[in-house]
């Protein structure tokens, strides 16, 4: 919840001139409701895409203040999040509705990037696995279509704490995601589906986070809301992908 209109402009066209020079890396932007629509018009003729921050599960009905996948496909957006840390814990949003949710994007032709990950009392526990396997399983099916869906691995721990998981802290549960996935569909499948990281992703650990061989891109928070924070991270995952680091 940043970012006033004015605001949301000047910091996307910092993002966009950015970009420009760099290649090798897909670029999405995810502003509140009330900016998506003037936030496709200023991305508009280039190649950064758009989505959402959440949508209700529903198309219409008696649900003020909510907002529905066919609404935000109307803006021009091609993604939503659905399940980030602060719907979960902050919001008290179940796996069952999650669920609903997913559906819902998968079934009008968006992509769902599918947010998982435990809290610091879990990960003490050795719970990691056992959380991000439950919140898998309870949302994803042979009926959600893979072709539409991206999973975001964020720790609860280190969402907006400064505290990041190390590189092989990461990777391992990246490792354990792409495995279920291919329990829930196929091996192909899970190889296939993008893997993000998001927990405090900086310019400074960017690219060894991407190095990791199942963290497939990152999912920013707090360095995305200044346009050089951002692009100092896209380039570092071109850099990562082209070979240079």
């Amino acid at each position: 919840m940043h970012k006033t209109l004015a605001e949301a402009r000047e910091l996307v066209d910092g993002i966009r001139k950015g970009v420009e020079a760099i290649d090798g890396v897909e670029v999405l932007i995810c502003p509140p409701f009330p900016t998506l629509f003037p936030m496709a018009k200023a991305i508009a003729g280039s190649r950064i895409m758009m989505g959402a921050q959440n949508a209700h599960e529903e198309d219409k009905g008696a649900f003020t203040g909510e907002v529905s996948v066919p609404m935000i496909k109307d803006t021009g957006a091609t993604h939503v999040i659905i399940g980030h840390s602060e719907r979960r814990h902050v919001f008290g949003e179940p796996g069952e509705r999650l669920a609903k949710k997913v559906r819902s994007v998968v079934g009008h032709g968006l992509t769902a990037i599918y947010c998982v990950g435990e809290t610091i009392d879990e990960r003490e526990a050795g719970k990691t696995h056992d959380v991000v396997g439950t919140q898998l399983d309870e949302v994803l099916g042979a009926d959600v279509a893979p072709s539409r869906l991206i999973i975001a691995y964020e720790p609860v721990w280190a969402i907006g704490t400064g505290k990041t998981a190390t590189p092989d802290q990461a990777q391992d549960v990246h490792r354990f995601i792409r495995g279920k996935l291919a329990e829930i569909y196929d091996q192909g499948t899970a190889d296939r589906t993008r893997i993000l990281y998001g927990g405090s992703v900086k310019p400074g650990n960017a690219a060894d986070l991407a190095a990791q061989p199942d963290i497939d891109g990152a999912l920013v928070g707090g360095a995305c809301l200044v346009s050089d924070d951002f692009v100092a991270i896209i380039s570092a995952a071109s850099s990562v992908a082209s070979g240079a680091c």
